[in-house]
Formats: structure tokens, C-alpha cells, sequence
């Protein structure tokens, strides 16, 4: 018996070491190896591409960096919408980008008028100013439509949040957007460099969840983001912030390895936020996707699907040029439903 056991122990570690043990390879490379390198860019679906592009450019000091139109199969198969035809901006504010589409065909829906803080396809993104005085007062020359009351200041006993200074508005699309002021113990150090600009940059999306253990599963232990820092926000402040009276968010904020961070939004209270509408797409306007580079799209195809992650590409797409800065990529939803895609360059 000891011999045969000796012989058995002895010819697995000779199958380990030629690499005949598949089970435990993918295991090493998931646990020491992130899918994700970087968060590339945030984009959102628009009804008027030139419109969007003059708001972003002027009121928002954005550089046009490129625009493309495209349409085929391609295209049908990573948005998932038939008879396709696209305009893409991608716009730059300092080291940040965004990308604005706009679906010449086939048009989709508006943002619902009824839209609140805690639904959970509220996404925005967080723009930095130096200066939050200056900066309201820049928005309220230009006439951009409130989602604040004003900017707010979050309370010193919150300390991981106080002394910030925030303010929401909207687009003329009516997506959110946010300015955000850090005090000098807040932020990354990039935002306290000196700087003749207003605007600076983006420092994060924030998307509303309903579960924050869910959404960690998702893009800390299968994407591979690591966790930034977490509080808890309440209060008047938080209250006018975000528009919902008795707001009480979890906030986790995420980053990878470059690139702007992701923030989950839970709201603790009051917790009648509406979900994503099950048949949301591409086209409407309340859709946003994250781009998120990995190192090969293959690979992290198969690892979502066997997460069981809900994809809105059929399969990785190979679009036929590079007209929108990428080799392969797909769309796969998070557990609220937010898009993120996938991209390979």
C-alpha cells in the first residue's frame, strides 16, 4: 500500500510540473492577475452629437479629440442593435475621457422625466474645479438646469467625506453630471497642482446599486478593481446633494491600475429606487457603458460568462477597422444592470 501510494503521490507532482493539471493553472492566473488594466473612458448615449459636443467643449472646457460613424454587423452584434448607424465623439479633460454616441438610426428613448438620485441607471460623472464658487457661478451663466439645490458642503464629523464641496446638474440630455471641490487633505494629489483651468478633470463615475457585497463580486473579484476607500454619507447635506430627501448612501469607491475610479451608490434610505428597465439598449438615452481595457478580450469573455454575467454583445466583437480606438470588445452588464464594455486594443 505504501508503494502504490508513494507511486501515485510521485506521478501527480510529475503531472504538475509538465503542466497537466488544468484545474489549478486558471486558478493562479485569476487570483494573481486583474482582468481589467484600466478604466478607459465613460460614455454616454446622446440625441444631438453636435449639440452634446458644443455643451461639453465650451461650458465644460472638453477638447473633440476624434469622431467616427459606423454601422454593419459588427456594430449590431457588440451594441445589440439591429439596423445601426452610430456617431461616436470621444472628448478629453485633462487626462480623462468621455464618448458621446449619438444613434442617427435607430433612435431610442429619452430619459424618463421622472428620473431620481436612487434609481439605479442614475449614473454621472465626477468633474474637479479648484474652485466651487467660480465654478457654479461659470454653470449658472451658461443656464445648465440643477439637480442640487446649489453646492453643498458635506459635514466635518463625516470623516472620510467632510469638506468636500458638490453640486449636480445636468446635461442637455438630462444625464447627471457632477463638479467636485476637495479640500487639501482629500483627493488625489493631481487635483492640488497648480492649474490656470477651471475644469480639471474626471476623477470618477458614480453608478446607484442596490446589493455593495453583490457589485464587489463583481468588479473587485472577477474584474479585479481594488477598493479606494468607503463612508458613510447622511444629513441635510447629502439630502440637497442628491435631491432625495433622507438620503442615506454606502459609498464605495473602486479604481484599477489608471484611469478614472468607479463609485457604488447604495442607498441605505430611502430605498425605493427604481430598477434598470429590463429592456433597456444601447440607443436610449438613459444608457451609459464604462470602457474598461483588458489585457485580451477572449479571455476575459470567458471569465465573465463563467460568472454568469449577462452579456448585451452576442459574442467578442472584431470590428472591421479601428474607428473606435479598439481591436475586440464586447458590452456585459454588472448586477444592476450598467453596462461596462470590455475592450482589447
Amino acid at each position: 500500500m505504501r508503494k502504490r501510494t508513494a507511486g501515485m503521490t510521485a506521478l501527480l507532482l510529475l503531472l504538475l510540473l509538465l503542466g497537466f493539471w488544468p484545474q489549478h493553472r486558471p486558478l493562479l492566473a485569476t487570483a494573481s492577475v486583474p482582468l481589467i488594466e484600466a478604466v478607459d473612458s465613460i460614455g454616454m448615449t446622446v440625441s444631438d452629437l453636435d449639440r452634446s459636443v458644443d455643451f461639453y467643449t465650451k461650458v465644460l472646457s472638453f477638447q473633440k479629440v476624434s469622431e467616427a460613424e459606423v454601422t454593419g454587423d459588427d456594430y449590431e452584434h457588440l451594441q445589440g442593435v439591429f439596423g445601426l448607424r452610430m456617431r461616436v465623439a470621444r472628448l478629453k479633460l485633462g487626462a480623462e475621457f468621455i464618448e458621446l454616441t449619438e444613434y442617427l438610426a435607430p433612435r431610442g428613448r429619452p430619459i424618463p422625466a421622472d428620473s431620481r438620485s436612487n434609481d439605479r441607471w442614475f449614473q454621472h460623472v465626477a468633474i474637479i474645479v479648484p474652485d466651487m464658487d467660480r465654478a457654479y457661478q461659470w454653470l449658472r451663466r451658461h443656464k445648465v438646469e440643477h439637480a442640487s439645490t446649489g453646492p453643498q458642503r458635506l459635514p466635518d464629523w463625516n470623516k472620510n467625506a467632510g469638506g468636500i464641496r458638490a453640486f449636480y446638474f445636468r446635461d442637455p440630455d438630462g444625464h447627471h453630471l457632477e463638479v467636485l471641490e476637495f479640500p487639501s487633505d482629500k483627493g488625489d494629489p493631481k487635483w492640488r497642482r497648480p492649474a490656470d483651468q477651471l475644469f480639471l478633470g474626471i476623477d470618477h463615475t458614480a453608478i446607484v446599486i442596490a446589493d455593495t457585497e453583490a457589485s464587489l463580486k463583481f468588479y473587485r473579484d472577477v474584474l479585479g478593481l481594488r477598493v479606494a476607500g468607503e463612508s458613510e454619507n447622511y444629513g441635510p447635506e447629502q439630502e440637497r446633494l442628491n435631491n432625495v430627501f433622507g438620503a442615506r448612501l454606502r459609498i464605495t469607491a473602486l479604481r484599477a491600475a489608471a484611469g478614472p475610479g468607479i463609485e457604488f451608490l447604495e442607498y441605505l434610505a430611502p430605498r425605493d429606487g427604481r430598477p434598470m428597465p429590463a429592456d433597456e439598449r444601447a440607443n436610449d438615452l438613459v444608457h451609459w457603458q464604462t470602457q474598461l481595457i483588458a489585457g485580451e478580450a477572449g479571455a476575459a469573455g470567458r471569465r465573465l460568462r463563467q460568472a454568469r454575467a449577462p452579456f448585451v454583445s452576442s459574442s467578442v466583437v472584431e470590428p472591421p477597422g479601428r474607428e473606435l480606438g479598439y481591436r475586440k470588445g464586447f458590452l456585459v452588464r454588472d448586477p444592476d444592470g450598467h453596462v461596462v464594455q470590455i475592450a482589447e486594443r
